[in-house]
């Protein structure tokens, strides 16, 4: 099975999305499951994880709601106000069953402080999920949010923690060094995971190929192991560099080399066991 475990839809009528304007271009505009599904069908992706793009519920909903009608749409990734410990957990139990549900994530690269992860009270929110047996997203990007990741996993040493698109690595700047001793420090953690995702933003979008991804993805492997790693497309931001089509082969191409097992983890079978997509 081939799992893409990082994609959005947005409807910017019926949703507010805080982060997105028109200064996004191409992304300012609607995008649905009937945009992104031949794109899957021409890729050979079987079932996508579909993540939040908003702090609010009615993201959640709408995700929840388009994952019954699309039977490839295998988890959710919603939100909750983690630091309100009791709406969060009373929107947790209601989520919990939706048989799609799957974790949280929340936007906290957008919050103004930095060390918004590691506050007190979202601390405790994420034991919620650790109780739950949920997953949690988090946006890691290098270096000021990556460094937390290491409380956030000696808190919930249960829960699993997912760092969205290996942490934004320097890869325009070809830099590699600090960026992989920050993950290094988080592969420590066996209840840390990383996705391959969103990587075609981290470089030059004008000019990147499977070359420029390969070393990151590399250190990520050697670094996690690749029932730890994982594949995304983060569809639609991927059209700022590219599109779906692109991001999948230049991904596959910069596996080459890699045993046949570890290529089936991270294409598939390492989000079939962490988002029990089926």
């Amino acid at each position: 099975m081939k799992v893409d475990t990082h994609q959005h839809f947005w409807n910017l009528a019926k949703v507010e999305y805080a982060w997105l304007v028109p200064a996004y271009g191409s992304l300012y505009a609607n995008f649905a499951p009937q945009d992104l599904e031949p794109q899957l069908k021409a890729a050979g992706i079987d079932r996508t994880v579909l993540v939040q793009s908003a702090n609010n519920n009615e993201d959640t909903v709408s995700m929840l709601t388009q994952a019954e009608c699309f039977d490839w749409i295998g988890a959710v990734v919603g939100w909750v106000p983690l630091y309100d410990h009791a709406e969060a957990a009373k929107l947790l139990d209601r989520y919990a069953k939706h048989p799609k549900w799957r974790g949280v994530r929340h936007l906290n690269h957008e919050e103004p402080d930095p060390d918004w992860l590691v506050r007190p009270d979202v601390l405790q929110g994420l034991k919620l999920l650790e109780e739950r047996d949920m997953t949690f997203d988090v946006v890691a990007i290098f270096p000021k949010h990556i460094g937390h990741v290491p409380t956030l996993a000696e808190h919930a040493p249960k829960l699993k923690i997912i760092i969205d698109h290996l942490a934004k690595p320097p890869i325009k700047d070809k830099k590699i060094d600090e960026w992989r001793a920050a993950m290094a420090r988080c592969a420590q953690y066996p209840n840390v995971y990383a996705k391959v995702s969103g990587l075609n933003t981290a470089a030059d979008w004008n000019n990147w190929s499977a070359a420029d991804l390969k070393p990151y993805i590399d250190a990520a492997i050697e670094l996690f192991g690749a029932d730890r790693c994982m594949f995304g497309s983060d569809w639609p931001v991927a059209i700022l560099a590219g599109d779906y089509a692109k991001v999948w082969r230049e991904t596959n191409e910069a596996l080459k080399g890699r045993s046949q097992a570890e290529i089936d983890a991270v294409l598939g079978g390492t989000a079939q066991k962490v988002y029990r997509v089926g």
